[in-house]
């Protein structure tokens, strides 16, 4: 008994693991039927007979009317490519669907040229067929991405596209994407937690519209219906488009393109990165007008949504309007438009081009071409962005520097530093509403008046904050305008402009000054200080100079404000001061005509006879400005023979002149006038006594350049510390406050 008991324990020991083992295998059988079963199943059933259902589902979920018209496959896919570990061996599902079709939201109609767009969205250009053959437009001077990988830049740019295996289907207006085909690799297991993830979608022959009216809406957002349970989740992996069509309608912008995609037939290699070739047409409505956009490139094959190091390659030339650019390089994120590396160039008619297409408010320039190298991010809401060390030309003139773009509220802000070695005057001519040099139009009066009246144009100025300094260390200018060097800093904050400091090298002396304009006001409102020191007047006048003779030196003060759309209303309305000082010069007829200034060069004659040359003590004006009349407090000039005084005023609105001047004489035998003379009529055609004549091209300049230059507020007394205490000159003032206190 006892030994069969012993015998019998250690059996029934040995029995359970058996067991155990048993019930695992009938388990892993089981499973293993199941997946075989699930397998066939898969594999054998007819899908397209859930057709209506998948239907129903995906427009209920999506709030569109959706369709698949093709057939519906499913398939297999094992183990799953992207990933590692024991998710590697977890099987898949492959879904094929053909001939889709998803409505734009209830409401919304997007034409196609030749029809019409509406007021809520211009129409789509057609879909371009012939872009993406023969030779890419590049750069003449072809950049190389610095980082990354290098691309062979060979004769043959051709790059041929591969076959298409299938037809873009016809898309109607209420139609927001179609497509020949999609195949989607989805993961089962993240099913069960109400997440959707696709490791892959390829799109065949797809047509997608992406709209935005001009309320703001888009169309790429979907009403989902609302549930009581956890809501569904969504991720995508790769995209991969082939040979299709896409557009982009923009109501506030008013813009619409259409681009075609095109698989490449040369496969990927280490010199040669990409896989597609895409190529863009469209318009941007410009008022009246519309600016033809044109774009063309090269990009890497599939596009990883996941990876945040992706460097995707890009390469592409772009034309809107005037503005053309060229730009290689690699993007690091795709899905977050973030980590730019980019060698690129831009080039155009204008910078004030740039504004419609990128949002970068820049002044009028002459024609642009720069080159540089563009990092950063261009997230929507906070795009960050530096172009670092660009060169190039505006007009004539070279440029180079560095800018930082950074977006965000209330407004984007561009800063960054800009100098020239060598800065052609000329080249600022639109920058001041001038005329730049080359151009068939030329500065005429309207309705007599010489001031100019081209309108400021500040509609955009509170679109965007701006911090900019300038400085160049040679002007090329013509002889009679000699302006050293250049040093500005320009600040914009909120639509009010401020260039401070402001500071010319000008005729061997300096110009300081301080400007402030505001958009907000309406009129809009302008205040200028400044201050001018040892300006050699002779150099204004080559001639002259040439002769080493010398009309003396130029110090004064200024302040004005005024308000105005465009100079001449400006000035038009000033009110303020100036206080100019000539000292230690010497003045005739001879010099006065050489100079050009005719109306100087009369009365210079009628006072001090032809041929004498007059040696001049001091010379000052103190003028106050009200409402745009100008008229002298203290307006005397001191020789040693006489003291001549200005009396008057100089209407700046009707640009008119009414002046008395009259001779006071310490010496009479040196005179050959002894009554007083007249500077009366307009700017353009002024009259000196009893002969008129008219104010030469030079002369103008220099009255304009006088009137402009006092314009400015009397805020402070205005002081010439230089000139206020010159001997010659505090004994003119010292007479002149005798006799004022005699009367």
């Amino acid at each position: 008994m006892n030994e069969s008991a012993s015998s019998s324990a250690p059996t029934t020991a040995q029995r359970k693991p058996r067991l155990w083992l048993r019930l695992l295998g009938a388990i892993f059988g089981t499973l293993v039927v199941l997946c075989l079963a699930a397998a066939a199943a898969i594999a054998w059933i007819d899908w397209n007979q859930f057709k209506p259902w998948v239907n129903e589902k995906v427009s209920a979920a999506t709030g569109r009317e959706f369709a698949v018209e093709g057939d519906l496959r499913l398939n297999w896919t094992w183990p799953q490519p992207l990933d590692t570990g024991w998710k590697h061996w977890v099987p898949g599902v492959v879904v094929t669907a053909g001939q889709l079709r998803i409505s734009q939201p209830l409401g919304w109609l997007v034409e196609e040229a030749p029809n019409q767009g509406s007021d809520d969205l211009p129409a789509l250009p057609e879909a371009p067929k012939d872009l993406n053959t023969g030779r890419l437009p590049h750069s003449d001077q072809p950049t190389k991405p610095t980082t990354g990988t290098a691309v062979t830049d060979t004769q043959d740019d051709s790059y041929e596209i591969a076959e298409a295996d299938a037809q873009t289907l016809q898309r109607t207006p209420s139609t927001m994407a179609t497509a020949a085909s999609a195949t989607a690799s989805l993961r089962l297991l993240p099913l069960l937690a109400r997440h959707i993830q696709l490791d892959q979608l390829v799109l065949d022959a797809p047509d997608m519209v992406l709209a935005r009216n001009k309320a703001g809406d888009v169309n790429w957002i979907f009403k989902t219906p609302e549930s009581n349970g956890a809501p569904w989740s969504f991720k995508l992996g790769q995209l991969h488009i082939r040979h299709g069509v896409i557009g982009w309608t923009d109501g506030i912008k008013r813009m619409a393109v259409r681009a075609r995609i095109d698989s490449l037939r040369k496969p990927v290699t280490a010199t040669q990165p990409y896989g597609i070739r895409f190529g863009l047409t469209g318009y941007m409505e410009q008022g009246k007008k519309r600016a033809q956009i044109q774009a063309q490139g090269l990009a890497g094959p599939v596009l990883d949504l996941q990876q945040e190091q992706l460097r995707f390659p890009l390469r592409f030339s772009a034309k809107a309007g005037s503005v053309q650019a060229f730009a290689e390089g690699v993007l690091d994120n795709p899905r977050e438009l973030d980590g730019l590396d980019f060698q690129v160039r831009l080039r155009g008619n204008s910078m004030a081009d740039l504004f419609e297409l990128t949002g970068l408010l820049l002044p009028a320039t002459p024609p642009f071409d720069t080159s540089g190298h563009l990092i950063g991010s261009l997230q929507p809401g906070n795009a960050i962005w530096n172009y670092e060390k660009f060169q190039g030309k505006v007009g004539q003139s070279d440029v180079r520097g560095e800018l930082h773009y950074r977006s965000g509220k209330p407004r984007p802000k561009l800063s960054g530093q800009v100098s020239s070695q060598l800065l052609r005057l000329q080249d600022l001519g639109p920058t001041i509403g001038a005329t730049p040099s080359g151009s068939s139009a030329k500065p005429r009066p309207n309705n007599g008046k010489v001031l100019p009246q081209i309108r400021f144009d500040t509609a955009n100025w509170d679109k965007m904050d701006m911090d900019l300094r300038y400085e160049s260390s040679h002007i090329l200018r013509p002889d009679a305008l000699p302006l050293q060097n250049l040093k500005l800093r320009a600040q914009l904050d909120n639509g009010k402009l401020v260039l401070s400091p402001l500071q010319f090298g000008f005729a061997q002396g300096t110009l300081d000054l301080s400007t402030t304009v505001d958009s907000h006001d309406k009129p809009v409102s302008a205040q200028i200080t400044g201050r001018v020191n040892a300006l050699k007047l002779s150099a204004l006048f080559p001639k002259i100079e040439k002769m080493k003779k010398s009309l003396g030196r130029l110090d004064g003060a200024m302040t004005l404000q005024g308000r105005g759309d465009s100079l001449a209303q400006w000035l038009g309305s000033g009110n303020g001061s100036v206080r100019l000082y000539v000292r230690e010069g010497t003045f005739s007829r001879e010099l006065l005509d050489l100079a050009g200034l005719n109306v100087g060069s009369v009365v210079v004659s009628k006072l001090f006879g032809t041929d004498k040359e007059v040696q001049l003590r001091c010379a000052i004006a103190d003028l106050q400005i009200q409402n745009g009349v100008a008229r002298p407090r203290n307006a005397k000039l001191a020789t040693a023979e006489a003291i001549v005084q200005a009396t008057g005023q100089v209407n700046l609105a009707q640009e008119t002149l009414d002046l008395r001047i009259v001779p006071e004489a310490l010496q009479w035998k040196f005179f050959s006038l002894r009554t007083p003379l007249y500077v009366r009529g307009s700017f353009a055609k002024p009259d000196v006594g009893l002969e008129p004549g008219p104010l030469v091209a030079r002369a103008g300049a220099a009255v304009a350049a006088a009137v402009f230059a006092p314009a400015a507020l009397a805020l402070l007394p205005l002081t010439v510390p230089a000139a206020d205490d010159d001997v010659n000159c505090r004994q003119l003032l010292v007479q002149v406050q005798a006799k004022e206190q005699g009367k």
